[in-house]
């Protein structure tokens, strides 16, 4: 109260010093014109009017600037701490402040820590509401969901989580996700590669992955499930990283277990079309040169067929190999245009009973590559099977071989036939996949695809396709040069490297770069 009273008073003296003022100024203008300029009749008017007048403009904005001084400081205080405001002046500088200093000063302290207890609150209630251990929705979430901090480290998990992984939620927090949830995926693309990729260049970013596992196949624990990430670089509290378990472990494991059993249908054929087909040799040899022309071209097609029926067990064991993490890959130094010509020897049988010429460019300066010539025979055969199978209604299909701009070993497989839909080629490596178009017409088990791009991901190198309905389809893959990888696989005198080709990349701490 007193500094108000000492307002009013320097308030009152200052409107005195202001009246004062303006009443002299007018007795001058009287004393000046009357005795010492001695003006008479209508100038004597003029100039006695005009100073009032004067005075009347000068006198109000002179004093009403210092008068309202206290007020513009107030004002000034008040916007600065202002949420959202767009006239921001800055601190006030109380030292210029010549009319209640005190009281002003007063003010402001007051409106200041209001404001930051308004401020406490505030926090206090967003801290409530991000609170995932108090957040109805987090912890009644029928989902497991898991908050990871900037150092990927649990920081919640709710009770969902906890009932899905059969250990209790508590325990979870504080480790390392990867240490918590042994997650393995079918690709690269793995959790720990997409927060890296995020962390410092998006400030929100969300991916999804399917068929994530925990544990081996074939166990009774193994769980399967999609994993949806939420990234958010600029969370208050620290949530930097949001998980979220969608389990299909009983969709998925009938899918295992399908695969488990044509695999060991087929793996019966073996026996009997390995008999087959030397018996179709040996037919061949023997018999060949007294054949007539009819005849001939019957045991064409049979040997052809034998060979399809081949490759249709080849692959369909060696999926089985990937989903069981039992196919084992070894590199060796090879002569990759030799390999070439001698998959399209091979493939031409196949091609010329449907009338195709299978035409190719090999570049002279290829460098040795890193294969293991099984598997990539599988590669490029597969590839050929179904230009040769879509090549519908043309009689040509190109191999061309070359060095890319990225120094690797690039193979291209192009057909002038039915093409892809550009709908369906974000699909077309995945496996059992098939065309709906025309796969009444066009026998197959949408493996091919899927085995191919396993195979060659397991040498490092990179498969694609690119394709127009009725004009055909391209589809390209690279292999590493051998001295690309020989330093690094390499181990002494070992002249081979071994990689698995499994569908399940490992996303353990152990194995973060």
């Amino acid at each position: 109260m007193g500094y108000f009273q000492s307002f009013i008073r320097q308030f009152r003296a200052r409107l005195i010093v202001i009246i004062f003022v303006n009443n002299a100024l007018i007795v001058a203008d009287w004393y000046i014109v009357d005795r010492v300029v001695k003006l008479t009749g209508l100038w004597s008017l003029i100039v006695i009017t005009a100073i009032p007048l004067i005075t009347i403009g000068v006198v109000p904005w002179l004093s009403t600037k210092v008068l309202v001084q206290p007020t513009k400081f107030l004002w000034q205080a008040i916007l600065h701490i202002a949420p959202h405001n767009t006239e921001d002046m800055g601190t006030p500088k109380l030292d210029q402040l010549h009319l209640g200093r005190e009281l002003v000063t007063n003010l402001i302290n007051q409106v200041y820590q209001l404001a930051s207890v308004v401020q406490d609150v505030e926090q206090s209630n967003i801290k409530t509401k991000l609170d995932l251990h108090t957040n109805f929705v987090a912890s009644s979430l029928p989902l497991p969901l898991l908050v990871l901090d900037k150092e990927e480290n649990i920081i919640y998990a709710n009770e969902a989580t906890g009932k899905y992984l059969g250990k209790p939620a508590d325990e979870l927090t504080g480790q390392s996700v990867y240490t918590a949830l042994d997650m393995s995926f079918l690709s690269d693309d793995t959790l720990s590669s997409w927060i890296k990729a995020s962390q410092g260049k998006s400030a929100t970013a969300e991916h999804k992955w399917e068929r994530v596992r925990i544990g081996l196949p074939g166990q009774g624990d193994s769980l399967l499930f999609d994993l949806a990430g939420y990234y958010n670089q600029d969370n208050p509290l620290g949530y930097e990283t949001l998980l979220v378990l969608f389990d299909h472990t009983e969709e998925y494991a009938q899918d295992d277990q399908a695969m488990s059993f044509v695999a060991l249908s087929v793996h019966e054929l073996r026996t009997p079309l390995t008999l087959l087909r030397g018996y179709i040799e040996v037919f061949d040899e023997e018999l060949g040169p007294t054949l007539n022309p009819e005849l001939k071209e019957f045991m064409k097609k049979m040997n052809a067929s034998a060979q399809q029926l081949a490759s249709f067990v080849d692959n369909i064991l060696n999926v089985a190999k990937i989903e069981d993490n039992q196919l084992t890959l070894q590199l060796h130094e090879e002569d990759w245009k030799k390999l070439v010509e001698n998959v399209v020897e091979d493939l031409n049988l196949r091609a010329g009973v449907r009338g195709i010429t299978i035409k190719t460019d090999i570049a002279d300066d290829l460098p040795t590559v890193g294969v293991d010539r099984y598997s990539i025979y599988e590669v490029l055969a597969n590839l050929l099977d179904n230009a040769i199978k879509y090549s519908k209604g043309t009689n040509e299909i190109y191999v061309t071989t070359n060095i890319n701009k990225d120094g690797l070993v690039e193979t291209s497989v192009k057909d002038f036939g039915l093409g892809i839909d550009g709908s369906i080629l974000p699909h077309i490596f995945d496996k059992f996949y098939r065309n709906h178009r025309n796969r009444a017409q066009i026998g197959g088990t949408g493996l091919g695809l899927y085995l191919s791009r396993s195979i060659v991901d397991a040498h490092g190198g990179q498969i694609s396709v690119n394709s127009k309905v009725n004009e055909g389809s391209t589809f390209t893959f690279t292999v590493l040069p051998f001295t690309k990888i020989a330093e690094a696989g390499k181990t002494g005198n070992n002249p081979s490297i071994t990689r698995n080709a499994h569908g399940w990349i490992k996303n353990h701490s152990l194995y973060r770069d």
